[in-house]
């Protein structure tokens, strides 16, 4: 019988998970964690302002207007 207080057995990493984790960018999630929510939301809003702007750009470049 294990005792209350022993440390669970740990479970080996997943070689999918191991492979993701090496093309995520950690800097980007601590910096957006540092912000309120209400921070992130804006940013959020921002970018798909920004978004909204490209894809008008280009239906227009498509149409072959400025």
């Amino acid at each position: 019988m294990r005792d209350k207080n022993s440390p669970k057995p740990s479970t080996p990493p997943d070689a999918v998970i191991d492979a993701y984790k090496k093309d995520i960018d950690r800097t980007l999630i601590r910096e957006n964690l540092k912000l309120s929510p209400e921070e992130r939301i804006l940013k959020l809003m921002q970018l798909q302002k920004f978004a909204d702007e490209l894809r008008r750009a280009g239906q227009r470049a498509r149409r072959g207007q400025k």
